[in-house]
This record gives C-alpha cells, sequence and structure tokens, in this order.
C-alpha cells in the first residue's frame, strides 16, 4: 500500500476502500486524458475491487467498448491502480448485465454511448433526436480572453448564421483549453435561437464508433440518413481518424452531403489541419477550406478570471491574490487550473482553513516543486538555442543577425510565460539587455504567434519540451 493512501482505505472499511481505490484511480485518469476520452470511455465503467485489492473487475456496456477500453486504456488503468494501491493488481474486463443491479460500491454512471442491443442509431428511441450538447456550456459561462477572443467571436458568428461564413470552422489547440466548451456554446446558441434546428454534438471515437457498427449490421442508409440531414455538426478531436480509412471515407462524404445543403461543420483537433498526421489529403484540404482558428493557452488575467469564477461556481470565494498566485504557477491549460482549484478546495475543507496564499502553496506544493525543479532561463536558452541549432553563448550575445536575434526573442518570450522573473532579470539573464528589450521581444513573438501557424507549432513543442 503507497503510504496514506492505504491508511485512509483501511481505516474506512472493505467496502469503502473498495470504492475509494477506483475512485482515486478514476480521478487521476479525469487529470491524464482528454476530457472526452475519459467520459466517452472511463467514467461510464463500473467497478468490483476485491478486499485485499488484488483483482479489480471494470464492467463495460457492449463488446465494442469493451475490445477499445481493452486495447487503448486498460495498460494505463492497470499501472493507475498499481500505483495507487502500492501493489501488483489484476485487471479484467468484462460485460456488464443488462438487468444487474447497482454495485455496491460506487453508483453506475449513464453510459454515453450506445448501450449494448439497443436497435436505434445511436441508442436513441425512434423519432427522438438527441442533440448531446452539455447546456451548461455556453458562451456565457466561457470567460473571454486574448487567447480564446477569435476563436470565440467566430464561433458566435457561427452560431448566429450558419451555413453561411466560416464553414467549416477548424478549432486547434492543446489539451484543456476550451475547444470542447466552444462548440457545445455553438450548439446551445443556434439551438436557442432556432429550436427545430438538427443540432449533434460527438467525440470523433464515437463517430468511429457507429461508422463499425453500420459496417457490422450493413445499416448504412440508416446511418447516412442521420449524419447527413443534420443542420450543425460539432465533432471534437477529429485527429482520432487517423489510419481508419473507412471512418474518413464516410466522414468525408457526409462532410459534402452537410456542406451541398448549407449545414455548418465545426470541428476541432490538437493540430491544425496540414498538421494532421495519417488523414487522407482531400479530407485535409476541406477542413482547411473554411476557417482555422487557434486556441492558445490562457494569459495570466484569464487564468486569474477563470479561477475566480469557476470557485463561484463551486461555492467558494477565492481572494484575488490568491486566485494571481495560482494563476502564475499554473499556465499550461484550463484543466490543469481546474484541477489545481480542486486540491486547492478540497485541502481548504479537510483542513478547515480559509483560503489564502500559504494554504494555496501547502494544497500545490507538489506542483510547485516540479515547476521550480524544470523550468529556468538557463534550462529555456539551451532548449531553444538546441531547436535552432544555435550556441548557448549566442542568447547572451550582442550578436544580431535574425538566425540569433530570433531565436533569442522567442527565449525572451518563453522565460516570460514560463517563469516568475521580472523583466529586468530576464534581461540581465539575456547578457545585461534592458528591460525594455525584452519587453518588445515578449510583444513581437506573442503577436506573431496569433497570426504565424508555423511559429506557433514551434512555441508549442518548446512549451511542451521545457514542461516535460
Amino acid at each position: 500500500m503507497s503510504e496514506g493512501f492505504g491508511d485512509s482505505l483501511a481505516a474506512g472499511g472493505a467496502l469503502h476502500a473498495a470504492a475509494s481505490l477506483w475512485q482515486a484511480c478514476s480521478e487521476q485518469l479525469a487529470q491524464d486524458l482528454p476530457e472526452q476520452q475519459y467520459n466517452t470511455w472511463i467514467k461510464p465503467m463500473t467497478a468490483k475491487v476485491a478486499d485485499d485489492f488484488s483483482k479489480v473487475t471494470l464492467y463495460v456496456a457492449n463488446r465494442f467498448k469493451l475490445d477499445w477500453v481493452r486495447a487503448q486504456y486498460a495498460g494505463r488503468i492497470a499501472a493507475t491502480l498499481e500505483k495507487l494501491s502500492g501493489q501488483p493488481v489484476q485487471l479484467e474486463l468484462a460485460l456488464a448485465q443488462r438487468e444487474t443491479p447497482a454495485k455496491p460500491f460506487i453508483p453506475p454512471p449513464q453510459p454515453e454511448l450506445v448501450p449494448a442491443n439497443e436497435p436505434a442509431e445511436l441508442g436513441e428511441e425512434p423519432g427522438v433526436f438527441k442533440s448531446r450538447l452539455n447546456t451548461a456550456l455556453t458562451f456565457d459561462t466561457l470567460v473571454e480572453g486574448t487567447a480564446n477572443r477569435m476563436a470565440r467571436a467566430a464561433a458566435m458568428h457561427v452560431a448566429g448564421m450558419p451555413g453561411q461564413l466560416y464553414n467549416p470552422l477548424f478549432i486547434y489547440g492543446g489539451v484543456g483549453l476550451g475547444k470542447t466548451h466552444l462548440v457545445h456554446a455553438v450548439g446551445n446558441k443556434l439551438l436557442a435561437d432556432r429550436p427545430g434546428s438538427k443540432v449533434l454534438y460527438i467525440h470523433a471515437e464515437q463517430f468511429v464508433s457507429d461508422v463499425v457498427k453500420a459496417y457490422q449490421r450493413k445499416t448504412f442508409d440508416e446511418f447516412k440518413e442521420r449524419y447527413h440531414s443534420l443542420d450543425l455538426l460539432l465533432i471534437d478531436d477529429v485527429q482520432f481518424f487517423a489510419n481508419k480509412d473507412r471512418t474518413q471515407e464516410e466522414f468525408f462524404n457526409a462532410f459534402e452531403a452537410l456542406l451541398a445543403k448549407k449545414s455548418h461543420i465545426v470541428m476541432t483537433s490538437d493540430t491544425y489541419p496540414k498538421g494532421l498526421a495519417d488523414i487522407h489529403e482531400r479530407l485535409v484540404s476541406r477542413f482547411d477550406s473554411g476557417l482555422t482558428v487557434a486556441i492558445e493557452p490562457p494569459e495570466l488575467e484569464m487564468r486569474v478570471a477563470i479561477l475566480i469564477n469557476k470557485a463561484r461556481a463551486e461555492g467558494a470565494e477565492m481572494p484575488e491574490e490568491v486566485a494571481f498566485f495560482v494563476a502564475k504557477n499554473v499556465r499550461s491549460n484550463v484543466r490543469e487550473l481546474e484541477g489545481a482549484l480542486r486540491k486547492i478546495l478540497a485541502y481548504s475543507r479537510f483542513n478547515q482553513k480559509e483560503i489564502s496564499i500559504q494554504l494555496a502553496r501547502e494544497a500545490l506544493r507538489d506542483l510547485l516543486s516540479i515547476q521550480n525543479r524544470q523550468i529556468s532561463v538557463e534550462n529555456i536558452q539551451k532548449t531553444v538555442a538546441d531547436y535552432y541549432k544555435i550556441k548557448v553563448a549566442d542568447m547572451y550575445s550582442k550578436k544580431r543577425p535574425a538566425s540569433i536575434a530570433r531565436p533569442r526573442q522567442i527565449a525572451m518570450y518563453l522565460a516570460k510565460e514560463l517563469t516568475q522573473k521580472s523583466l529586468p532579470e530576464i534581461g540581465e539573464l539575456f547578457g545585461g539587455r534592458d528591460h525594455t528589450t525584452v519587453l518588445h521581444a515578449v510583444r513581437k513573438i506573442a503577436a506573431e504567434r496569433q497570426t504565424v501557424t508555423e511559429l506557433n507549432q514551434q512555441l508549442h513543442v518548446l512549451e511542451q519540451t521545457l514542461k516535460g
């Protein structure tokens, strides 16, 4: 047993312990996986845990989901269970019975995919159309900032005048930056304005699943009738179509049919269209034929607003100075911000202490120690120099050719974004340069990142490398 976790399990009794182990595993996977992957594949499963934690059985709704979970997630689940329990764990996957009493360990969640043996396409009752939208994800609940302003404006335009400009709308960016929130907001706005519209939100993995079922059951006519009749198709993470030829063919057909009838398509991905691997060229060209916009990691002020708003939604008040402290230390995406917020709220409630900077520092000490250990201006200079094939000494030399000045400006920008150093401190570490030189570099790179796709991709690679 791992220290602390094992003790808390033992204290709660076998029944509580079993629930706690899978609950802890599930919560860890929610942090590690993209939100839609977690909600689609992990969240719907129920668990049976042996009293000694040596075996965990996960119950899955149908054969397709069972095979997919086994192939894509079983290794990660088993490793997480073993890390949490501190001992080897045998993982077993089994089909859930259609009518079984609720598991005593965790209340069974509602599956988000098609339940086994359900005859209607996508698991819906005949004659009933479900949009699969999360009604809580609207434009009103999306915090706006420089990082998402262009994408938000384009999305609002689509919601207001679907089928006209920006079709398709392709939104790309890293994990946890709000792409899914934005596409749900488009669907919810359109349905609010035009209640009779046929809107469908779907994850790319679900589309793959529907193609497989249509192929197995020979129901492609029903499949096409459903997808080709939509007014608005919202599809998340199209990078999951990679290497799936039949799926790509069917999506191409649906894409063409929807555009022909002036229906709108909004897609998200973790990279820009031409950066997608193993996707047919003709599909990539369609993705790139409308408007492609990026969502960037949120800037400081936006992160502060997100923390305060989300804390309030949880019934807690986060002082602004605490929000600034957390926002300066958690920079990569909204999901990490939410994770940090949950830790702080839980720590505050458990210890019955008011939220303060000191409490936040204690709650996030593991995260802060990792960041302080990994990211320094010196590390940024070395990483950028290696990437652009220049000498580290060029970072603080007086040389000004573009081949050196450009990487130097990028390193200054990353130093401002990824460390807590002030502009004068950064300037000093770049050969004693004035803080105005650093400010110019930061503003220049930040502005170009919004419009130059190649630079944005380079910065994304450097940020991921530096964050480990």
